[in-house]
């Protein structure tokens, strides 16, 4: 893997030199090369992409002066600036690059957004003007200047002024319209603004979620802090996971006021720090992780109370594998209240884990866990997911039971809670009490695809309910489609019951979805052996052998079947 990570960093040297050669002009050529800069280029480049911002600053600010002759230099030495936190010196390097008349996107951006920022309206407008002239801009750059221009612009308007430039906004982003409006009607406290958040709230068809904590802060900023707590009460199991809703709900039941400040409807930077944040987490869903990086930035700095923001920030990091400073940010989350927090240790325990520290990461967790006063049963419910997942199954039992006792089967967690519990019985030997745990999960829900996979396999296992099983598994399959797991359970059944060849079919589908998964490869090589196709199933086999994941009782297996053939209990 190191390899293939230095050869892509190479490559990746050698596509940014010919940039620089295309780019900068023969006189200043000779200068550079000689100058021996160019290893700073590379490396600050190379930093950028991994998003480690304190080098890639460190190495591109040795060469201001190359963007006279290099575009992509000056653009890049922005990105540096604003996601390591250098916001005055972004905006004294974009106007010092507005005096040299190089027209650059983010120049006008950064320059604008300083000046709102400062609640320099007139300048900011100025500037976000500039932007929607900009003719290399991209499709979202062009939907963002165009918002700006305009939220800039309603300060001057009418409220029906400023909603009939809203109403324009064409159908195909009929979503940020939606938005727009509901925040509009908020800035103007108008009695619309009431309506338009309910609008949202109730929309089951787009993910507005996000939106229900904007309208329990609008109406605890309106002084009807009771109305607030009510509604985010009535929505919590709605979405147990939403950080920025549980958080509102812990501080509202509290009485903390430190929430009121994270947002306002009256504040205009607010407003565009959101639009920023909108613009980051598209960017993020497209994998674009350094301009959403560059994005969230800009929302911190416009409104550096709202926690939300940095979740996105070190989730980002966290898939670019910049570790430490993720951890960095998920220790500032940590201070921000109890959802946060526990939030925040989740994630610290997955990069400890992923660093190969598991020991650290199982100590990690328990010790923040036992630091919650009065845990909610989500809490505990992620606590002894986590214990599971770790192979801790009797000491998540017991807080299944703490889960199970605490709630009825009609709470949306009772029937996923079971099934929790379920799997770690199994993993104990307990199989009747497993068992007893699944069926009363399906009783409650009866379309759990993956309970129905994990009950049914385990009979196949077992030897006993293979038609039964077979039927469920046939269900589980349309639940879930194109599922490998399923799939494989399937053709597995239909082994259990001498269908080779259907099995065969299966079992192939379930090899081309999971590749690199031992049993499902063993499945296979199983099914080959039982359609004589020996050589075949031997090559499976031999694979299997192979691969990292192979638990050792089943490369034991695997090489008796190589030996001397399979021997099977059908």
């Amino acid at each position: 893997m190191k390899k293939i990570l230095s050869y892509s960093k190479f490559i990746l040297q050698i596509f940014f030199f010919i940039c620089i050669i295309n780019n900068t002009q023969a006189k200043n050529l000779d200068k550079f090369y000689k100058s021996d800069k160019i290893s700073s280029y590379f490396s600050g480049i190379i930093s950028l992409y991994d998003n480690d911002y304190a080098n890639s600053y460190k190495y591109l600010k040795e060469l201001e002066g190359l963007e006279k002759n290099h575009l992509s230099f000056s653009k890049n030495y922005q990105y540096s600036l604003i996601n390591s936190e250098r916001f005055k010196e972004a905006f004294n390097y974009s106007k010092k690059l507005e005096k040299q008349k190089i027209d650059v996107f983010e120049s006008n951006l950064i320059i604008g957004t300083y000046y709102l920022k400062n609640k320099k309206y007139d300048k900011a407008l100025e500037y976000f003007k500039k932007l929607e002239s900009n003719k290399q801009a991209t499709v979202s750059q062009n939907i963002l200047s165009t918002t700006l221009t305009n939220w800039l612009s309603f300060i001057r308007l009418k409220e029906n002024e400023a909603a009939n430039i809203i109403e324009n906004i064409p159908d195909r982003f009929s979503s940020l319209r939606r938005i727009q409006k509901t925040f509009l009607y908020c800035y103007y406290n108008s009695n619309l603004a009431n309506q338009n958040f309910i609008d949202l709230a109730s929309d089951k068809k787009t993910d507005f979620s996000r939106y229900n904590f904007f309208y329990a802060n609008y109406l605890h900023n309106q002084g009807d802090t009771k109305a607030a707590y009510e509604f985010i009460h009535s929505i919590t199991e709605e979405f147990p996971t939403n950080l920025i809703l549980n958080q509102l709900r812990e501080d509202l039941k509290l009485k903390k006021n430190n929430f009121s400040n994270q947002f306002s409807c009256n504040e205009l930077p607010h407003i565009i720090a959101e639009f920023f944040y909108i613009t980051a987490n598209a960017l993020s869903t497209s994998s674009l992780y350094q301009l959403s990086n560059f994005y969230l930035n800009l929302a911190k700095y416009l409104n550096p109370n709202f926690i939300s923001y940095n979740a996105l920030y070190a989730e980002n990091l966290y898939i670019k594998n910049n570790l430490g400073e993720a951890i960095k940010i998920y220790k500032k989350i940590k201070k921000s209240g109890s959802v946060y927090s526990w939030h925040a240790s989740k994630q610290v325990t997955r990069i400890l884990k992923k660093q190969d520290k598991r020991k650290d990461s199982i100590r990690n967790l328990k010790n923040d866990f036992k630091k919650i006063l009065n845990p909610s049963v989500y809490t505990i419910h992620d606590y002894a997911d986590f214990l599971k997942g770790n192979e801790q199954f009797e000491d998540s039992i017991i807080y299944y039971d703490k889960i199970l006792n605490y709630i009825d089967e009609n709470h949306s967690l009772y029937p996923i809670a079971l099934d929790g519990r379920g799997i770690a019985h199994e993993r104990t030997n307990s199989w009747d009490k497993a068992e007893k745990d699944f069926l009363n999960s399906l009783r409650v829900s009866p379309n759990q695809a993956y309970v129905i996979n994990y009950l049914a396999y385990s009979w196949i296992e077992q030897g006993k309910n293979i038609e039964k099983s077979l039927a469920m598994l046939k269900k589980a399959n349309e639940l879930k489609k194109n599922d490998g797991y399923i799939i494989d359970s399937l053709g597995w059944a239909f082994f259990k019951l001498g269908e080779y060849q259907k099995a065969k079919t299966y079992l192939q589908l379930a090899v081309m979805i999971m590749p690199s998964d031992p049993i499902v490869n063993d499945h296979y090589g199983d099914s080959l052996w039982m359609n004589k196709e020996k050589i075949q199933a031997r090559y499976y086999w031999n694979y299997v052998l192979n691969l990292e994941k192979t638990e050792k009782n089943l490369k034991e297996k695997v090489k008796k079947k190589l030996i001397s053939g399979p021997k099977f209990n059908l």
